[in-house]
Order: C-alpha cells, then sequence, then structure tokens
C-alpha cells in the first residue's frame, strides 16, 4: 500500500519547468505539498533537479519551486519531491491545496 505523508489532490495547474538551460510548459495532474505529477515534454530521468514554477490564479508571479527531484518518469508524466521550498511559497501551495479540495468536497471540481 502506497503512504502518503502530504494530502495530495487532484489539481491542473499551468507550470513552466526549467530543466538544463530551457524551460518547457506543463502542467499538474496532482498536488501536494511535497511533491506533484506533471504532463510535459520536458525530458527528464529519476533523479534529476529542475525548477518548477506553479502559475497560480490571484498570484502576481508564478509560485516558484526552485528544487524538485524526478522521483519516477513514465512516457509524458513524471513525479517530483519538492526539494527547498520557501516559507512563502509553501504558504501559497497549501492555500492552493486547500483551495482544490475545498471545490473536490463541495463537488465544483
Amino acid at each position: 500500500m502506497e503512504r502518503r505523508r502530504h494530502r495530495r489532490v487532484s489539481a491542473q495547474v499551468q507550470g513552466f519547468l526549467l530543466g538544463n538551460s530551457h524551460e518547457v510548459e506543463g502542467h499538474t495532474l496532482d498536488l501536494s505539498l511535497g511533491g506533484a505529477k506533471f504532463e510535459s515534454e520536458l525530458d527528464v530521468f529519476p533523479g534529476k533537479v529542475i525548477v518548477v514554477r506553479l502559475v497560480v490564479p490571484g498570484l502576481e508571479t508564478p509560485l516558484s519551486i526552485q528544487e524538485a527531484k524526478v522521483q519516477w518518469v513514465d512516457e509524458r508524466t513524471f513525479g517530483v519531491e519538492f526539494q527547498k521550498v520557501q516559507p512563502h511559497e509553501l504558504d501559497e501551495l497549501e492555500q492552493l491545496i486547500d483551495d482544490y479540495d475545498d471545490a473536490e468536497q463541495s463537488g465544483h471540481a
């Protein structure tokens, strides 16, 4: 049985993923405080560390996670574990997850 440390919500959030020297667009399929599942054309492999920038409605600038480590890869999807998240970014991420969780609970997801 899979055990998770963080609550995970189904959330499609547009993002920009920076690996090596180029940034590629993608979007989350699910999201938690500890990581995310992405769909993207970015060429990644387990162990690779990338920068994740999420476009969050209501925020003037993208939510930026400077270190996200790729845990697994499956064709065009992959999972990352957030390694370094600034406290204010963590607050924004938690609010985003709460918003999606509330929408799921009320049936408006």
